[in-house]
């Protein structure tokens, strides 16, 4: 926005009054001229006007959609279209509307040819049951049957370590007399561990 200066010579308080009005005048009157512009935008602009730019992208709001994903899915349709029919592509996809990672399979022995299966966890598949139908039916590739597989990820730790032993007894007796025995117990570990009784 121009910034208006007067001049020195009119700088006075009726004339500071008028630049003030004048240019508040002019800052309304370039936000009326902004405002095409920014309805453009999908994430910015009014819900009328995103309707229009939904028509014009093919995209239609199903019943429930919070207004923040119906936003992007309207943003994101030119490339979502573009990506469409690739595996790489309907994982962006997955990614840009916030749905999350997706695993693909594909040609998998013992199965029809045409069947492809979306590995997603439990939480994605709760909750987002009518944005998974809608984006494998308007993104999908032709004549493929999708299925939808639930997986659940487990984090697992185990813990690993070597334990080797040698035993060894010895028994000695004296006279007969009076018997001295003798027991020697041998055990080896990792840490060269010695036990040694006698009796």
């Amino acid at each position: 926005m121009i910034k208006i200066n007067l001049p020195f010579w009119l700088d006075g308080d009726e004339f500071t009054k008028l630049k003030a009005s004048a240019q508040a005048w002019w800052e309304t009157v370039e936000g009326w001229m902004r405002w095409p512009l920014l309805q453009m935008d999908a994430e910015t602009c009014h819900l009328a006007v995103l309707d229009l730019l939904a028509w014009q992208r093919d995209i239609t709001r199903f019943r429930g959609e919070p207004e923040a994903l119906y936003r992007l899915r309207v943003k994101f349709a030119f490339i979502n279209a573009v990506d469409a029919g690739s595996v790489a592509g309907f994982q962006r996809i997955f990614q840009r509307l916030g749905i999350g990672t997706v695993r693909i399979s594909e040609r998998q022995p013992d199965r029809d040819w045409d069947i492809v299966q979306l590995h997603l966890t439990d939480e994605q598949l709760s909750d987002f049951p009518q944005l998974l139908d809608l984006v494998v039916h308007q993104y999908g590739r032709t004549c493929r049957r999708y299925e939808l597989v639930s997986t659940t990820v487990l984090q697992l730790s185990i813990g690993a370590g070597e334990i080797s032993s040698d035993q060894m007894s010895l028994t000695a007796r004296f006279d007969t007399t009076q018997t001295v025995g003798l027991s020697v117990a041998a055990a080896e570990f990792n840490n060269d561990q010695m036990t040694l009784v006698t009796r």
